[in-house]
């Protein structure tokens, strides 16, 4: 098991619909729902010149893609946690309930927040084995399953983007 750097953060809702991440390392994003060749995706802009965007694909697998066009993978592992960097990070959303409650439960003990290998990220996806995960998120959002995208582990709460969403979006939206 691997004990990764935590680094929380914090979403708020703007007027124009979209959200401000502050990590708690100082970084700050910008970030808005579209669509790009018929994918839903997160735009994003951060305080530091990148920008990209983020898309779930399957089994908690999100695909980041930076503007020069290199890719890295995360994994929404529950709780309001983000796997990314191989295991090294981990992404803690303390907007969400599910964010909150997953400090709670490790604060007490009752959730381990280490990271096993069955948890962390792909380090490399062929477009063949997207494509299948994003058939496999289609399907588990056409079934009504959960939506996943970036580790709120449900509940809703202060991070919804829109509360009369009903396109199955996640409020924490690709962590």
């Amino acid at each position: 098991m691997n004990r990764p750097r935590e680094t929380p953060y914090r979403d708020e809702l703007l007027a124009d619909s979209s959200v401000h991440r502050t990590y708690e390392d100082g970084r700050e994003e910008w970030r808005r729902r579209d669509v790009a060749d018929g994918r839903r995706v997160v735009r994003w802009h951060d305080n530091r010149g990148a920008a990209g965007t983020d898309e779930l694909l399957g089994d908690g697998i999100i695909k980041r893609r930076y503007a020069d066009g290199t890719v890295t993978y995360g994994r929404d592992i529950g709780y309001g946690r983000t796997v990314w960097d191989g295991g090294e990070r981990v992404l803690v959303n303390r907007t969400s309930f599910g964010g909150r409650m997953g400090a709670v439960l490790g604060g007490i003990g009752l959730a381990t927040l280490a990271v096993t290998a069955a948890q962390l990220p792909p380090a490399h996806l062929t477009p063949e084995e997207e494509e299948a995960l994003r058939q496999q998120q289609a399907n588990s959002s056409a079934s009504g399953g959960d939506s996943g995208g970036g580790g709120d582990g449900g509940g809703g709460g202060d991070g919804d983007w829109s509360s009369d969403d009903d396109s199955g979006w996640s409020d924490d939206d690709f962590g």
